[in-house]
C-alpha cells in the first residue's frame, strides 16, 4: 500500500508486470488519527502518506442545523426505496433527534430514519417508531443541587461534574472510550487517564 500511495505502481500477486496507476486516495476515518500515531495505533509513515488534504468534519451533535437537512434527505431516499408515500417526522419525534448527542454521526441517524420509515404505517414517524434506546437516551435537565451538594468545594464540585460527564459519555456511545472521548472533545489518553482517576476501568 506504501508503494502505491508513493510510487503510484504495483504488481498483481503472482505478476511480474508493473502496473501504473493514476489516482487520489479518499479515506475517512471517526477517530483521532494523530492520536492513534503517537500511540503507535497506526503507521506514521502510512499516515503522512495519506494526510495530503485534510478536511476535519465536526460531530453530528456540533452542527444541529444539519439534522433537518440530513432527516429530510434520508426520508425521501428510504420512502422510494420501500415505495412509501408522504411521510415526515411528529414534533415528539424531532424534540428527540434534535435532543440525541449522535455518537455514531450520520451513519447513526441514517439508520435510524432508515427503520423508522420501514416501521411507520402511517404518515406521520411517532415515538413508537424509534429505538428504544433513542427514547431511554433523552436528554434531561440537570438538576445541580442534586449532583453538586453545595457543601463542597470547587475543586471538589468540578471533579463531581466531570465524572457525571464521563460516565453519561461512557453510556451514550455504549462504553466505546474512544468515541466518549470524542464526544467530550479529549484524547483517548486524557479519557483513560481520568477513568482511572474516578475508578471506572475493570
Amino acid at each position: 500500500l506504501l508503494r502505491v500511495l508513493q510510487e503510484m505502481e504495483f504488481e498483481r500477486v503472482g505478476g511480474t508486470r508493473t502496473i501504473k496507476v493514476d489516482v487520489r486516495v479518499l479515506s475517512a476515518s471517526n477517530r483521532n488519527i494523530k492520536d492513534d500515531v503517537a500511540e503507535g495505533i497506526f503507521r506514521e509513515d502510512l499516515f503522512y502518506r495519506l494526510n495530503v488534504i485534510q478536511i476535519e468534519v465536526p460531530p453530528l451533535r456540533e452542527r444541529t442545523d444539519d439534522i433537518p437537512l440530513l432527516v429530510k434527505h434520508f426520508i425521501e431516499k428510504y420512502k422510494s426505496e420501500k415505495e412509501k408515500g408522504k411521510i415526515e417526522l411528529s414534533p415528539e419525534v424531532w424534540k428527540t433527534v434534535y435532543a440525541y448527542p449522535w455518537p455514531g454521526n450520520v451513519r447513526e441517524l441514517e439508520n435510524v430514519i432508515e427503520s423508522a420509515v420501514v416501521l411507520s404505517t402511517g404518515e406521520m414517524i411517532t415515538g413508537e417508531d424509534l429505538p428504544d434506546y433513542l427514547l431511554e437516551k433523552r436528554e434531561e435537565e440537570i438538576d445541580l443541587d442534586k449532583i453538586v451538594p453545595m457543601n463542597l468545594t470547587l475543586p471538589e464540585a468540578f471533579e463531581r461534574l466531570e465524572e457525571k460527564l464521563i460516565k453519561r459519555a461512557l453510556k451514550y456511545s455504549d462504553q466505546v472510550q474512544s468515541r466518549a472521548a470524542e464526544m467530550l472533545g479529549i484524547s483517548r489518553h486524557v479519557m483513560h487517564y481520568k477513568m482511572k482517576k474516578y475508578g471506572m476501568l475493570k
